[in-house]
């Protein structure tokens, strides 16, 4: 089976995405701090905090993310709600980095980003949910095309409401199946 490995593989990945992009941002903020210079009349030791506060959050971030696909990993199960919600912004932040890697730095870090995205989405994939084990044969009513019709309920006798504790009688009422054109 392909799912275990691949899980492995995006889990190591990322936790080198989540240190790259740590320690990239990182080297930002001190280059900025000692340059002293000022980008469009911006405050160079707010910059610098900002791009190491950058690299703090986005390398808590993917190291999170990292986690998620452990997780899936050592469980062998797909990843379900907020774990599942990571993964695929994880995804669609490799591909927007790919899309910036392509313009600022090369066809390399571009490529680099998109074998990160193949990965994610992969693990995705390959772990999607089960399928009904419940399948019935095609012959069978219900197995496709029109849906199965309700079994009819039991008929009783429903209150009223009535003060004096009559009941109305159900079982003269008919109902009639949803056709369709």
């Amino acid at each position: 089976m392909v799912r275990r490995p691949v899980a492995w593989i995006v889990t190591v990945v990322l936790l080198a995405e989540a240190v790259g992009v740590a320690a990239v941002n990182w080297l930002l903020g001190v280059v900025v701090g000692n340059q002293r210079m000022s980008l469009a009349g911006l405050d160079p030791d707010v910059m610098a905090t900002s791009s190491k506060v950058g690299a703090v959050v986005f390398g808590l971030y993917f190291a999170f993310c990292a986690l998620v696909a452990l997780l899936v990993a050592v469980r062998d199960r797909a990843p379900a709600g907020l774990g599942r919600v990571l993964l695929i912004s994880a995804a669609v932040v490799n591909g927007l980095l790919g899309a910036v890697a392509w313009g600022l730095v090369g066809t390399g870090a571009f490529l680099a980003m998109m074998v990160v995205l193949a990965l994610l989405v992969l693990l995705l994939v390959t772990y999607d949910r089960p399928r009904d084990t419940g399948a019935r044969p095609a012959g069978t009513p219900g197995a496709g095309g029109a849906p199965e019709a309700a079994p009819e309920p039991e008929p009783t006798s429903t209150p009223t409401g009535d003060p004096q504790g009559r009941t109305a009688d159900t079982r003269n009422i008919t109902r009639t199946a949803p056709t369709t054109p």
